[in-house]
């Protein structure tokens, strides 16, 4: 793998990103050609109800996307509470109790040499987007593990 940083951190996972969702897509597509193509008696309000299940097939891939997300988000924050307790002062640590979510799963990606300061930059308020606190960050430790 290529060494992680800013630039490359994104995580696309192929089974989804690149397969399962163009198909989707593709069925979706072609369902509502169907629909808008058919003669108003032939069987319109079949073809009404495959352009419904492939639109609930898309929201179904998308919130099994969104919550396998959201269990690793909290996995994250509290891998990084305990990194904080290991790394930080104690009163910094407390502290950082009160960082958002996002801050927090975007600071995983500082080194130990560099978090507190980065920590306490985002506490201060220096950072107004995630975005700017991994443009922040010097020494990159990266998360390949991210689905």
């Amino acid at each position: 793998m290529a060494e992680q940083n800013y630039s490359n951190h994104t995580r696309w996972y192929p089974l989804f990103h690149f397969v399962v969702v163009p198909l989707l897509v593709l069925n979706f597509l072609s369902h509502l050609v169907r629909l808008f193509m058919a003669a108003p008696d032939s069987g319109r309000k079949t073809l009404a109800f495959w352009v419904l299940l492939s639109v609930a097939l898309i929201l179904l891939a998308l919130a099994a996307r969104l919550m396998a997300l959201r269990a690793q988000d909290r996995v994250i924050r509290l891998e990084e509470r305990l990194r904080y307790k290991e790394v930080l002062t104690p009163e910094l640590a407390a502290k950082a109790s009160n960082l958002r979510v996002g801050q927090i799963i975007a600071l995983r990606f500082a080194s130990d040499a560099e978090l507190a300061g980065l920590v306490e930059r985002t506490l201060n308020g220096e950072f107004t987007s995630t975005k700017e606190i991994k443009q922040a960050i010097k020494a990159w430790r990266a998360d390949y593990l991210r689905v």
